[in-house]
């Protein structure tokens, strides 16, 4: 399997997650633990929405058909949104529920020392798959931060798989301060609080993934620096300046460019050919992702629109 667009990164997630799924429903079953029972549910999700990036990546490379002209790329965002749905809906949420009933009705765990140990375990896993997720976003990320990065990236999966491994981090912290509360207190309530800490990570990760992944179904331009390069290819001999210029992601490495370019009053129809070609072959030189380009000439007829 490829490593490119963040498949290594998803890989290791998915075997972290599938291991870890295991090792918290034992220790569940031992010591009927809700935080436990939560974690053990939010690693199954993440399992699941491992499996649906890589879809996602696989069906995106379909060539293009009659009845879909411009390929399948953006399938790579529906899985995205999918992803960030099941999150909200079947880690959150149950996890939010799960630690209501605890909380309603508590009662003391049983060898909460293997709970602890598991959830230690679960961490170094976690651990590596973060590890992982960091490094094949590095070269990606270049001089963004964090916080810029998984707002910016028009890639959906290597975002996906860092908030989910944070989350999951995060969660297995709040797992353990819930169990260690509730021995320590002698109070099994802090075990649902620390279920319900989790319910309330999950839900607040799927929105962020539900605004950005929403925001690339309905489609999103060329970064700034991408559409300063495009912009300054199309102008050149024969291409007086940019009239005016759209583009839409048509998926991570595919680019829909648009454009009205101002021309010299008198080109010849051959001329004005000539120079059409080369604009897209400066373009194509600047910018790989733009793959599909449609450019108008037309008279200058002043910076107003024409």
């Amino acid at each position: 399997m490829s490593t490119g667009g963040g498949s290594k990164a998803i890989v290791a997630a998915l075997g972290a997650n599938l291991g870890i799924a295991v090792i918290k429903f034992i220790a569940f079953a031992i010591t009927g633990s809700s935080s436990m029972l939560a974690e053990g549910v939010h690693s199954v999700v993440d399992s699941g929405n491992q499996g649906l990036l890589l879809r996602g990546g696989r069906t995106a490379k379909r060539q293009a058909t009659p009845e879909h002209p411009f390929g399948f790329g953006r399938d790579r965002y529906v899985y995205g949104f999918l992803v960030a749905l099941m999150l909200f809906s079947a880690g959150g949420l149950f996890a939010l529920v799960e630690g209501v009933e605890k909380i309603r009705h508590p009662h003391h765990l049983d060898s909460p020392v293997v709970a602890i140990v598991v959830l230690v375990i679960a961490v170094g896993l976690e651990g590596f798959s973060l590890r992982t997720a960091v490094g094949e976003s590095r070269e990606l990320k270049g001089a963004e931060s964090w916080v810029e990065f998984v707002r910016h990236a028009k890639n959906p999966d290597l975002p996906v798989v860092l908030l989910e491994d944070v989350a999951a981090l995060t969660g297995l912290v709040l797992a353990l301060l819930g169990i260690g509360l509730a021995e320590l207190t002698d109070q099994p309530r802090w075990d649902g609080v620390g279920t319900c800490a989790i319910g309330a990570l999950l839900v607040t990760v799927a929105v962020v993934l539900v605004i950005e992944t929403k925001s690339l179904l309905v489609g999103e331009a060329a970064a700034p620096d991408a559409l300063a390069r495009i912009e300054a290819g199309l102008v050149g001999p024969g291409v007086e300046r940019v009239i005016h210029l759209r583009t839409m992601h048509l998926g991570p490495e595919e680019l829909l460019v648009g454009a009205k370019l101002a021309m010299p009053t008198g080109a010849s129809l051959p001329e004005v050919a000539r120079a059409i070609d080369e604009a897209e072959r400066r373009v194509r030189e600047a910018v790989p992702a733009a793959r599909v380009i449609y450019l108008e000439p037309d008279l200058d007829r002043g910076r107003a629109e024409g």
